[in-house]
């Protein structure tokens, strides 16, 4: 009997995580759910909003573990919402006189909205620590290799000599603006929902917003100004950080595939030879890793512009952007989670080539430092003349192969400290000072 596959979707599996399934799975929704249930009713009963007994009953007899799944997906395709289903089974649980006040005052939305906090809380858990492991691991990369001496490349063409430690600092920059933003964003993310019908909470009366801030803090969220049922910014906003910390890991991933190409050769994703293997050609080494997080990345991008679609909602219940979000942002948080796992195995293996940096240096025949030898020849002959001589001298070497310092030692016989150009690291300006601050930013 041949073995089978126990994940659905084979060509899909590098961009699963397991752990973010799980938070997502209908046993921990399920599971969620009936935690707000019985959050909501333990905080009426404290407010004397429903029969102490009740509250004690409802606590004591429901339970996920005893939700009929099977009939709870037939209430989805009834309703297409879980909830009145998995009210009934509860009701059914806790028994008479006490049944009438599970989900007292609450409306579905209510129930699947604080549920999905909670499952974004527990997702969060999970993304930050990662993403705080890639910095640790980018700040190291980039403090060893502060004086790797490598082409800088602007519109795909070398530029000018820089310091791998800069292009890795590069890479971690954004990473610390995101480890802020989201600082920023779960206050206003993790917070809980408790409407009612219409967003009032009329069956409470002036009790509403009291037992709201109450169930908020027995749940461990925060309590919003007023119930979010038609107000999605926030889950937006979400979903935008998740495209940002997928797109700035993309980006070094996209640079490290640049730089893994036979004719740079100058980085490889890892020391592993039989990583990234062809089936036919067996000299190659391709950089899959970065090749999948740059999908994840592009396939998180298109994603958001749904979750800016379900911002459009209608009067106080909106009819279809919410199914939108349920189809949208867990599929953002797996893929964003499967990214920073990838891009902490890539940041934690990337092998440095620095005597090929140094190579692709010296292959350019003096051409990357024709900046610095114009800026050079300027303090004696001008800005203008300067400039003319050494897009003059570029010809020359393109044309003959010849170095560009020979070729402009011939066409001027200005004072200019040749041995000093030549030092590739002389040319760095202030990398030294960005990549300090960038490092040490890091570990704050």
């Amino acid at each position: 009997m041949r073995n089978t596959l126990s994940t659905p979707n084979l060509l899909a599996f590098p961009f699963r995580d397991e752990e973010i399934a799980r938070i997502f799975s209908s046993a921990y929704l399920i599971e969620q759910m009936v935690n707000v249930e019985l959050a909501l009713a333990q905080v009426q009963a404290e407010h004397g909003l429903i029969p102490t007994e009740a509250g004690q009953a409802i606590a004591a007899r429901a339970s996920a573990a005893g939700v009929d799944e099977g009939r709870l997906l037939a209430g989805m395709e009834r309703d297409g919402v879980p909830v009145r289903e998995l009210v009934a089974q509860l009701r059914e649980q806790v028994g008479e006189p006490h049944a009438r006040f599970v989900h007292f005052g609450a409306t579905t939305q209510d129930i699947l909205d604080s549920a999905l906090v909670l499952q974004i809380r527990a997702s969060l858990a999970i993304l930050e620590p990662r993403m705080q492991t890639v910095i640790a691991n980018l700040a190291r990369l980039a403090d060893r290799h502060r004086l790797t001496v490598m082409p800088a490349r602007t519109h795909g063409q070398q530029a000018v000599p820089i310091s791998f430690g800069l292009k890795v600092a590069g890479w971690l920059t954004p990473l610390l603006r995101h480890r802020q933003r989201i600082a920023e964003i779960k206050p206003r993310v993790l917070t809980v929902q408790l409407g009612g019908a219409a967003g009032s909470l009329a069956p409470l009366e002036q009790h509403g917003a009291q037992i709201g801030a109450a169930l908020a803090a027995k749940l461990g969220l925060g309590a919003p100004l007023m119930p979010w049922h038609t107000q999605r910014d926030s889950l937006a906003e979400l979903a935008a950080w998740l495209s940002l910390v997928s797109g700035s890991l993309a980006k070094m991933a996209q640079d490290v595939i640049l730089l893994a190409q036979s004719e740079v050769a100058e980085l490889h994703e890892s020391a592993d030879p039989d990583r990234g293997g062809s089936s036919t050609m067996p000299q190659k080494n391709n950089p899959v890793v970065s090749e999948q997080i740059v999908a994840a990345a592009r396939a998180n991008a298109s994603l958001l512009s749904s979750m800016y679609h379900a911002l459009i909602q209608e009067h106080e219940r909106g009819t279809h952007g919410w199914q939108l979000e349920w189809l949208t942002l867990p599929p953002m948080i797996e893929l964003t989670a499967a990214t920073l796992q990838k891009a902490v195995v890539l940041s934690g293996h990337l092998r440095v080539d620095a005597a090929r940096m140094q190579e692709n240096v010296e292959r350019s025949n003096g051409l990357i430092f024709a900046e610095a030898v114009s800026f050079a020849l300027s303090e004696s002959l001008g800005a203008a003349v300067a400039k003319a001589i050494v897009a003059e001298a570029c010809q020359v070497v393109e044309a003959e192969g010849r170095h560009l310092f020979d070729v402009v030692r011939e066409k001027t016989d200005a004072d200019v400290a040749w041995e000093r150009l030549r030092e590739s690291s002389a040319y760095m300006g202030a990398s030294q000072a960005f990549i300090d601050r960038v490092v040490e930013a890091a570990a704050g």
